[in-house]
């Protein structure tokens, strides 16, 4: 990994999650009081990521900033979590599987559920961790992996 690349993921996956928490701490202070926020995370955080080095260490620093957070802004009424999606069929992802042909294939090879998360079944996930339905839940981060880490 180059600098510049190492310092651009560090920009796009750990610091603007950063900015976008301080943001919403304080619009949920100036409205309703209390709230949820739902950082986006990644299996590839979970354990040693040969494939994208830069990527899972910014990934598992953004699982330490969701469960601080949620210690920290839990009184307040504030829950924090994050999502770690496995695989799933983002820009990103047909973009990396362009590049890298069968990488998605050989990902999902490693998935029980033998396939890809459509977008849609990750924002489903954020959905629940931001309703009042996990009101009892902070400082998780809620694998939506279809079992890759199971």
């Amino acid at each position: 990994v180059q600098e510049a690349d190492f310092d651009h993921v560090y920009a796009v996956n750990l610091k603007g999650p950063w900015l976008a928490m301080a943001a919403e701490v304080a619009a949920i202070r100036a409205t309703a009081g209390t709230g949820a926020i739902v950082n986006n995370s990644s299996v590839g955080s979970l354990m040693g990521n040969p494939e994208l080095p830069a990527y899972g260490a910014m990934k598992r620093a953004v699982n330490s900033l969701t469960e601080s957070a949620a210690v920290t802004y839990g009184p307040e009424g504030i829950r924090v979590n994050a999502i770690a999606p496995g695989t799933t069929l983002t820009e990103m992802v047909r973009a990396w599987n362009e590049s890298s042909p069968g990488i998605v294939e050989r990902l999902n090879a490693q998935t029980p559920l033998r396939r890809a998360a459509d977008p849609d079944e990750i924002a489903q996930a954020a959905a629940w961790l931001l309703s009042d339905r996990s009101s009892y839940v902070t400082g998780t981060v809620l694998r939506v992996d279809g079992g890759m880490r199971a």
